[in-house]
């Protein structure tokens, strides 16, 4: 049997007819609808949990070894709304920046910093990552 490390690699290649078979060899289960890295996820912890809970960085693992960024990159077009104070914040992903309120922003911290008049993180305060406070 190949090393947990190997078969955590080996997700990042798996197409998603390959994941879902794959999640039925470890789960015993049929593989639920979802997207190809969510499968890859369920499928590196059950992996883990099989190997007596031994705990790796998976996500980590698996997106080096896709060659992908942690983070992927934001398309133009894409809205984040936010309410803040009773007012509805409202931003667009552009090719050059973030437009808001007819003006284009470099980040969405500074964003976030025009509404609240303090730095916060941008992604935060969208809801794009976790945690609360600025």
């Amino acid at each position: 049997m190949p090393k947990l490390d190997e078969q955590l690699v080996a997700l990042a290649t798996m197409s998603l007819a390959q994941l879902r078979e794959e999640w039925v060899r470890v789960w015993k289960a049929p593989a639920p609808r979802f997207p190809p890295d969510l499968l890859r996820l369920g499928i590196a912890y059950r992996l883990q949990e099989q190997a007596g809970g031994r705990k790796i960085n998976a996500d980590r693992l698996i997106r080096s070894a896709a060659g992908k960024s942690a983070r992927q990159p934001i398309k133009p077009g894409t809205q984040f709304i936010r309410s803040w104070n009773g007012r509805t914040i409202e931003a667009i992903a552009e090719e050059d920046g973030y437009r808001f309120d007819d003006q284009v922003y470099p980040s969405l911290s500074a964003i976030a910093k025009q509404v609240t008049g303090v730095h916060w993180s941008g992604p935060r305060f969208f809801g794009l990552t976790g945690g609360q406070g600025a």
